[in-house]
Formats: C-alpha cells, sequence, structure tokens
C-alpha cells in the first residue's frame, strides 16, 4: 500500500510539472524567431482601427497586431523570418496611413471616409 501511494504521488507530480513546463514555453508561438516590433501609425478612429490592423494581419507568419488609438502605435508579433519590417511599413501606407517616416499616397489618403482623415483634425 506505501508503494502504491509513492509511485502515484511520483506520476502526479511529474504530470503537474510536465504540464506546467509546456505551458510556460511553446516552441512554435515563443520559439527563437518571434519578433515584437511598434510603429507610429497616423489614424483617428474604430474604422483606421480595424483597417490598420487588418492590412497585416494576413501575411504569413503574423500572430498578432495590436493598433491602440489614444497612443496611435501599432504593436505586431511576427515570425522574422517570414515577415520583415518593410513589408509592414508597405502594406499599411498602402492602406492610406502614414507609418512611421513612410506617407500614405495622397490618392490612397483621399479615398479614406472623412472621418479617417487624419491630416485635416486638429
Amino acid at each position: 500500500m506505501q508503494t502504491l501511494k509513492a509511485f502515484l504521488f511520483i506520476a502526479i507530480a511529474i504530470t503537474t510539472t510536465t504540464f506546467a513546463k509546456a505551458q510556460q514555453f511553446n516552441y512554435k508561438l515563443d520559439g527563437p524567431f518571434k519578433t515584437s516590433k511598434t510603429y507610429k501609425v497616423q489614424g483617428t478612429c474604430e474604422m483606421c482601427k480595424h483597417r490598420i490592423e487588418n492590412s497585416v494581419q494576413s501575411l504569413p507568419g503574423m500572430w498578432s497586431t495590436y493598433w491602440d488609438l489614444s497612443s496611435k502605435t501599432l504593436q505586431v508579433t511576427y515570425d522574422r523570418t517570414k515577415v520583415k519590417p518593410a513589408m509592414i511599413e508597405k502594406l499599411v501606407s498602402a492602406k492610406g496611413h502614414d507609418i512611421n517616416s513612410i506617407g500614405a499616397s495622397a490618392v490612397v489618403y483621399n479615398q479614406l471616409p472623412a472621418c479617417c482623415q487624419y491630416k485635416t483634425k486638429s
């Protein structure tokens, strides 16, 4: 009986330790190629947020995107072997939003809804 209790205790301890370590590190998501970067992106509303986040979300290797309206920053997490920062900047500016030092083309910017035209807002 004592041996059975000891065996059961050891089995539970090993199982718990294994699952705890598995939840702390996921090689696929937290592997050596995971990179996070923050960009300054101009916008004014929730429509801008949706447009900015969706412009890069479909890139292969992109794990998460979040644009904060109050700070006007885009936080992206991606696989650096599949996504390059220039790709992100190009896609966001192609949707009509200035990102870091890259400005959106006037043609695309003028096609944005009136509430999203941040250059006319003070």
